[in-house]
Formats: structure tokens, sequence, C-alpha cells
């Protein structure tokens, strides 16, 4: 019989937390929703004796208005339509960049990434598509949601510095008829409805496009 191997290691088990931690981020319908981030999040806090960083980290969701009793779910079907993973690991991507523990694809130049933010306003007022946002910006630091071409998701473009925002592309697409059994897509390909970037009142976070303004929750 071969003997067991013993317990792994904290560092083995460390490790294996963010990594499971970044493929929830990613694809956070496929791992339950976001009751499954906050139980990773707890365990790789406590895993990183965190604890206290963390339980501050959600009373400043709540206090920005980022949190309600519905969780991050709830506050942001306030402000976007449809009840989208790909928002909500959104916000829980920002807690991970604050600790390390977020894995990008590629990071912005701190020039780059202030170059982006001045011109987020002047961009966004105007109905962009998902192409028009990776022909501008390049592909994203970080893809939260699918990758088939018609569904929404989210863009996220971040620099190493976990003092510099991430910025986030909030692109949807939905149905024609809310009623129907086959998904048809509205729109080609997802639009972007709006950018977010900052830590002030959540919904302040927002800059709309026309069609993020039209399909804005009442």
């Amino acid at each position: 019989m071969t003997p067991s191997p013993g317990p792994r290691s904290s560092a083995e088990i460390r490790t294996y937390l963010k990594g499971q931690l970044n493929h929830a981020l990613r694809r956070l319908g496929m791992f339950g929703g976001e009751t499954s981030l906050r139980l990773l999040f707890d365990h790789l806090a406590y895993a990183e004796h965190q604890e206290t960083e963390w339980a501050r980290a959600m009373r400043s969701l709540e206090r920005r208005g980022a949190f309600d009793s519905l969780g991050v779910t709830g506050a942001l079907a306030t402000v976007l339509p449809d009840l989208r993973h790909d928002g909500v690991a959104s916000i829980y991507a920002e807690l991970a960049h604050d600790r390390g523990w977020l894995e990008a694809d590629r990071t912005l130049t701190s020039e780059d990434h202030a170059s982006l933010r001045r011109r987020i306003a002047a961009w966004a007022a105007h109905d962009r598509t998902l192409s028009e946002v990776r022909e501008e910006f390049g592909p994203p630091s970080v893809l939260l949601g699918g990758t088939n071409p018609f569904y929404g998701k989210t863009f996220a473009y971040l620099t190493e510095q976990a003092t510099e925002p991430i910025i986030f592309f909030h692109l949807w697409n939905g149905c024609s008829d809310q009623t129907e059994t086959t998904w048809r897509p509205i729109h080609d390909e997802p639009v972007l409805l709006a950018v977010r970037c900052g830590r002030g009142a959540f919904k302040d976070t927002f800059t709309f496009t026309p069609e993020g303004s039209r399909r804005r929750p009442a």
C-alpha cells in the first residue's frame, strides 16, 4: 500500500485557493454565483491571516452602496439590467487586486492607464460595441465572463499597482423577447452599457453610454 504523502503545505493550500478564486472570477456562473466567491474569499483570508482586512473591505462595500441585503448582486441590479455574474465578479475582482490575489493576463503601464481614464467620459458619450472597446484599448487585463461572442461580459483593465483603480467596461446583450424559450440576441455582439472606475459612492463610479442610460433599471 502506497503511504499517504501527508497534508499539503500552507503554501500549496494558498496557491490552490488563489487559483480557484481566479477561475471563479472569470466564470462565476459555473461556480454557483456570488456565494461561491464569498466562501473563497473567506477561506483565503483565513489562510493568509487577513480576516480583519476582509471584514473591513466588506463594510466598505456596504458604506459605498455596493452591497445590500442581496449582496453585490442586489446593488448591481439597481444600475445594470439583468443579474449579471460578470458584473458581480468585477466588484470582487477589485478586492482581490487589493490583496495581490488577482492574476491578470496583461497589465497596463501607469501612463496608458491614466490616458484611458482621461478618455472615458468623452469616449463613452457614444454607443460602443465589444469590438470597438477591444480595438481602442486592446485585449482586457482580465476577461470576466465567457468567451462566447454573443453573450455579455466585463472587460477589466489594470496596472500592477493596487493603488490604481481597475477600469471596467460592462458589455451587454439581451433577448428580443423575454418570453421566448430560445435566446435570440438583440445585437450581433455585446454593446457597452457603462464604464466603471473608482471607489467613491457606488452609483457615482459609473459612466453610462446612451444605451446604458436607456437600459438602466428604473
